[in-house]
């Protein structure tokens, strides 16, 4: 699915419920030995990289609340009783989002920058092995297609908030970040433009590319102008494939 069709499809009418039993014990489990993961990974971060106090928790809490609203939306969306091989890989590049995401108030770095990377690489990296898993145990899903799709999409939106703050492009790059928000936001004023789209390689590989050269701009021997080409060519290669789907829909939108 590429990221302008990551919009509101499938949300049902009550989009919050715990699912039932057994796999309501075994996601919460999960859930909260995720939690225990990150504030643990947080501990390392804050002891090797001098992070404030609460850098830790703030990463533990924020990924608490992640899970929370996914385990809310499983019900109706997830018809197995386990959670699956799939998306506990997707949880676990969803803590190192997390661990990413809390570094953003947190002093920038050449340390600190090499580490994002490394995050950046293997959230990158474990992206296909979701899918991969999910086909081979045919455990696919509705919710697990979005669990991993708001995974990269946040992440996307984090990795262009860092390139900002650690001085590698201008507040521009954040419309990175922000288009699929955009997107799904000007899908509540014009319906057509909420309608699912179907996934393309184009989409896909838009979507990688994003993540990649936002990567390669964090890295701290690319530096200015170098990482801002990069990250222009990255948000030209989005907002090229956003016009497509919007053409799309337009084209084929209900009379």
């Amino acid at each position: 699915m590429t990221m302008a069709a990551r919009s509101t499809s499938g949300v049902s009418a009550v989009w919050w419920q715990l699912p039932a039993p057994p796999l309501r014990g075994r996601v919460i489990l999960a859930a909260g030995l995720g939690c225990v993961a990150v504030f643990g990974l947080g501990l390392v971060v804050q002891s090797q990289f001098s992070t404030t106090s609460m850098q830790p928790l703030t990463a533990t809490a924020a990924f608490a609340v992640w899970m929370a609203i996914a385990i809310g939306a499983m019900r109706h969306h997830h018809p197995f009783v386990r959670f699956g091989p799939a998306n506990h890989v997707t949880m676990a590049r969803g803590m190192l989002v997390w661990l990413s995401a809390s570094m953003i108030a947190e002093p920038v770095g050449s340390p600190v920058a090499w580490a994002l990377v490394a995050a950046t690489v293997m959230v990158v990296a474990l992206d296909g092995v979701d899918g991969w898993l999910a086909r081979r145990t045919r455990m696919n899903s509705a919710f697990g297609a979005r669990f991993d799709m708001e995974t990269d999409a946040f992440f996307m939106l984090v990795l262009s908030v860092l390139v900002w703050r650690h001085h590698k492009a201008g507040l521009w790059v954040l419309g990175i970040g922000l288009m699929r928000y955009a997107f799904v936001a000007a899908g509540w004023v014009l319906p057509w433009l909420s309608r699912p789209l179907r996934s393309t390689p184009r989409g896909k590989a838009a979507a990688m590319a994003q993540l990649a050269g936002l990567g390669i701009a964090l890295v701290p021997l690319v530096q200015m102008p170098i990482s801002t080409i990069v990250s222009a060519t990255a948000l030209a290669t989005l907002a090229w494939s956003f016009a497509i789907d919007v053409r799309f829909l337009w084209v084929t939108r209900p009379d």
